[in-house]
């Protein structure tokens, strides 16, 4: 519970530097939709993140398959929501090195993302691969 309210804290500090900071950008169409993005992202990744509770860890472990709410259509939607999160502070601060960041940063959670379905196969075995076959990433 303790990691779940510090995530959480995380993303709220992240928000409220975003809505600070928000007069300090010159709004054209492309930062509009970046600041769209990542303020849906954000909301998605706290959802996702209370919704994996206490099945949340930093190693890949298989305490509990958690299949409904968002992980009932997507497999990793923190990384996923993560990611676009990223892409879309890029896109409002035009920063191309965080461009880059969220180019390296993809590979690496797929490949993240691969080793805890091989923890999870290993556990849940045709459970998993039936979760597997009805989900994205």
């Amino acid at each position: 519970m303790k990691l779940n309210l510090t995530t959480l804290a995380l993303l709220l500090a992240t928000v409220v530097f975003l809505i600070l900071h928000a007069n300090l950008v010159q709004w054209t169409a492309l930062k509009t939709a970046g600041a769209v993005l990542s303020l849906f992202s954000v909301a998605m990744l706290a959802v996702a993140r209370l919704q994996l509770s206490a099945a949340f860890s930093v190693k890949a472990k298989a305490k509990t398959l958690v299949t409904t709410g968002l992980y009932s259509r997507i497999r990793n939607p923190i990384y996923v929501f993560g990611g676009l999160f990223l892409l879309g502070m890029a896109m409002v601060l035009a920063n191309w090195i965080l461009l880059a960041v969220v180019a390296v940063l993809v590979p690496l959670q797929i490949n993240r993302a691969r080793k805890e379905e091989a923890v999870l196969s290993a556990t849940f075995g045709e459970e998993y691969a039936r979760y597997k076959a009805r989900t994205w990433f």
